[in-house]
């Protein structure tokens, strides 16, 4: 049996049009919206003539891989019967072109995580394996995304 999930959302451009020195100007500036969620204020990175104190897209794909791998950990490390005590990742994702166009070319998964039992981490470590290879996003783009986890026991 398939399963389906769907994920309405909306985005709102908030700039106005202007000219500046004879040229039109778009702002990037725009919310995302989610049903029952709070709105996310984002905009392209200053590079691309955005503000940079807003998410972008960019950011949002790092934060989604960062996310997803870190929630299907805990996933897998339930099951497994490992616990945690501490869970924090380090990430950075890497924009360049590539094949003559613009896109993210990698991003760089480092979690840090200290487990309750010193005997669990190297289970834990294993379980970073499996968690990227079930993670829904990291299965989703087509760009490689790394792990490099530490695990430490308390």
């Amino acid at each position: 049996m398939s399963q389906s999930h769907l994920f309405e959302g909306a985005l709102h451009w908030t700039g106005t049009a202007a000219q500046a020195n004879g040229k039109l100007q778009l702002p990037r500036a725009f919310t995302i919206s989610f049903a029952g969620k709070p709105p996310l204020a984002g905009s392209s990175p200053s590079v691309f003539n955005g503000d940079d104190r807003q998410h972008n897209p960019e950011t949002l794909m790092v934060s989604s891989l960062m996310a997803c791998h870190h929630l299907t950990y805990l996933a897998v490390c339930e099951r497994a019967g490992v616990a945690l005590l501490a869970y924090d990742d380090a990430a950075t994702g890497t924009l360049a072109i590539k094949d003559g166009k613009m896109r993210m070319v990698e991003v760089l998964l480092r979690p840090r995580v200290v487990v309750a039992d010193a005997a669990q981490v190297e289970r834990a470590l294993e379980l970073h394996d499996k968690a990227h290879a079930h993670c829904f996003m990291s299965n989703s783009v087509n760009f490689e995304v790394r792990v490099q986890p530490e695990v430490t026991a308390a």
